[in-house]
């Protein structure tokens, strides 16, 4: 077990040390096949996405997939530290990715790896996808699609603490477009698309979402962005807005769009609906698996590949979710071991 905690965190270092920008993971990609080769696994990949099949492979049986991804989103401002340095400091790993999603992806890597030679009584299956911050058309859901078989539950590494994550909110992004009619400011002439879009925007602010629900609380709607006009003397003609939306599990975003353009006169157009709320019953054999080893269950604000997992799938990985995407990311190294400890007990015995 010790190789297996040494090599994983060299893993760690060597894919941080590597620029692995969403949509642009070749290098990583390349990183994580040779690891599980020279590991004795055999690889298959699909444009950046890097996945294995335990040898027993057997479709009569069910399967559990482990998932978490390897990109990162762009460097942020504020970092002192060398943010591909994989600097280590204090049992700290520093550096873009080690908190999201690196320590979850070589801890699974690493549960994965252990069990590759021994016998279970369920598929296993290792897919490190790429595109997962961009929730791009290259990640992990064209590797679900080329897959002949239907997943049966699955692990997606994410950091939570080694908690698990039992639903997750959905996303729905939204862009409102007002159309008025241009006219001079100096004769109150046209209609004011701005106004239009105040008054929509004032609608699905009072847009009641009853379905309250007790693992995710409440589905939040919040207007991030509006831009209209380009001269101070013109009434303008069209006025754009764009409408965050987070979603419990008690809605559709279908059911939610159509919601909203019952309140509005603005045209609504969603940029994608299928990033829809996920969650799992607690009497699942992965929930009820985690809460005998001592881990709690939450709801998580945070979106994941996990919206692309049709079969039940709890989110759950070493790190705290608060620290992605700033500045001085870290992972403390006893945070990897453990969640390599916990994987490895959470497959162990397991009945799907």
């Amino acid at each position: 077990m010790k190789r297996l905690h040494s090599d994983t965190i060299n893993l760690l270092q060597s894919l941080i040390r590597t620029p692995s920008f969403s949509g642009s993971e070749e290098r990583t990609a390349e990183l994580i096949q040779s690891y599980l080769e020279e590991k004795g696994v055999k690889t298959s990949m699909l444009g950046n996405n890097v996945y294995a099949f335990h040898p027993s492979f057997d479709p009569k049986k069910k399967t559990l997939i482990l998932n978490s991804h390897h990109d990162t989103v762009k460097v942020v401002d504020g970092w002192k530290s060398d943010p591909f340095g994989a600097t280590m400091k204090n049992g700290r790993i520093i550096g873009l990715g080690s908190n999201d999603a690196g320590a979850s992806l070589v801890a699974l890597l690493a549960a994965f790896v252990h069990y590759y030679d021994q016998p279970l009584d369920f598929n296993l299956v290792m897919v490190a996808s790429a595109e997962e911050e961009t929730s791009g058309p290259g990640g992990v859901r064209s590797v679900l699609e080329l897959f002949d078989f239907a997943p049966d539950a699955a692990i997606i590494g994410e950091p939570t603490g080694m908690d698990i994550a039992i639903a997750e909110k959905g996303l729905l992004v939204v862009d409102g477009t007002a159309e008025g009619q241009a006219g001079h400011a100096a004769r109150d002439l046209g209609i004011n698309a701005i106004y239009i879009a105040l008054e929509d925007i004032a609608n699905l602010r009072k847009l009641g979402f009853d379905r309250d629900s007790a693992i995710l609380g409440p589905t939040r709607l919040s207007v991030t962005q509006i831009e209209a006009g380009r001269q101070h003397n013109v009434i303008p003609d069209n006025c754009h807005f764009v409408v965050d939306v987070r979603v419990n599990e008690h809605y559709t975003n279908t059911e939610v769009l159509e919601l909203m353009k019952s309140v509005c006169r603005s045209s609504l157009k969603p940029r994608s609906t299928h990033l829809n709320s996920s969650s799992i019953s607690a009497d699942h054999p992965l929930v009820r698996k985690g809460l005998s080893l001592g881990r709690k269950t939450f709801g998580s604000p945070t979106l994941s590949d996990q919206v692309h997992f049709t079969c039940p799938s709890i989110k759950m990985g070493p790190g705290m979710s608060e620290r992605s995407h700033t500045a001085e990311e870290f992972i403390l190294v006893d945070e990897v071991q453990d969640g390599i400890n916990t994987f490895i007990e959470m497959i162990d015995q397991l009945i799907l």
